[in-house]
């Protein structure tokens, strides 16, 4: 797995999440849960990974989206 975005921004990772399985990648957020634990603080932003095979390929599809 491969983290191609960072971020606290739910609306934001869920457009990004959409972008990617339009493109047929297939993309999770990991940390949502520790990241609500911890509040509203910002501390841990959650990651958006994809398999190793697809890192090129999404973050070409978010690069060409203005999203890197």
């Amino acid at each position: 797995m491969r983290t191609v975005a960072q971020s606290n921004d739910a609306v934001r990772l869920s457009f990004l999440l959409v972008l990617l399985k339009d493109a047929g990648i297939r993309a999770v957020v990991l940390d949502a849960h520790t990241a609500g634990i911890e509040g509203s603080i910002g501390a841990i932003p959650r990651r958006l990974v994809v398999a190793t095979e697809d890192e090129t390929r999404a973050r070409r599809v978010l690069s060409e989206a203005g999203e890197m």
